[in-house]
């Protein structure tokens, strides 16, 4: 797994931040007590994940680890990791929940990773896992910011069960996210998120976000899985 590309699409996504609320209300009620956050980047999650419990944050990328270690209002533990080499800055430690936002796209060996967080986890703990989804949005956007895949829900779901997770819910996300998705990244070739369009999208968010809280979308830009071991 080699440095972080998408550093400005970090900074983009900061600035949602209704979705990014939005999309922790929907799986704060499974953090407890210890807490990994898998590829912390510049921090999007990580003051709000400190909330409830002590929480472990790793990246690969060691720029944007001093950007968050740097923030005086966030008090985590944080330093290098790889989740897909099995290689961290701690020793020997477990964890009651991990949380995997929009990071195992970016991992070449994605089994790997999900086996190695799977070790992490302690019993009965939870894993938070936020991917991309469907390969017709596969575009320049992903291309540039690194990403290997999107996936397909049916298939991850199986091959996360396969693995030993028992999977307690799944959900698509952001449908109106998925047609500006294809629309910058499959018609007009974009190759980054812009600030200005994230603005946009986060002033338009609580209408379309509000219809989401009362049905599944028949699509979106990502599915969020909760899953835990046994």
């Amino acid at each position: 797994m080699s440095n972080y590309t998408g550093a400005s699409t970090l900074e983009s996504m900061s600035q949602a931040r209704f979705y990014n609320k939005w999309t922790f209300k929907k799986f704060s009620q499974y953090l407890k007590g210890e807490i990994l956050e898998v590829g912390c980047g510049i921090g999007n999650f990580s003051g709000d994940l400190s909330k409830y419990g002590n929480v472990t944050a790793i990246d690969i990328d060691q720029k944007l680890i001093k950007q968050l270690t740097d923030k005086k209002n966030v008090e985590i533990n944080a330093g290098f990791g790889d989740i897909e080499t099995g290689k961290f800055f701690f020793d020997n430690k477990e964890f009651d929940s991990i949380v995997c936002i929009n990071v195992l796209e970016h991992i070449r060996n994605d089994e790997k990773a999900l086996e190695n967080m799977y070790k992490l986890l302690r019993k009965k703990g939870n894993l938070i896992l936020l991917v991309p989804i469907y390969n017709f949005l596969y575009g320049e956007i992903d291309r540039s910011i690194g990403h290997f895949r999107r996936y397909n829900p049916i298939n991850l779901v199986k091959e996360m069960q396969e693995l030993g997770y028992i999977v307690i819910s799944h959900r698509k996300l952001n449908f109106a996210g998925a047609i500006g998705w294809f629309i910058a990244g499959r018609i007009l070739r974009n190759r980054n998120v812009e600030g200005n369009k994230i603005q946009f999208f986060n002033m338009l968010a609580p209408f379309f976000l509000f219809i989401e809280n009362l049905i599944e979308p028949i699509i979106g830009t990502s599915i969020l899985v909760i899953a835990k071991k046994e």
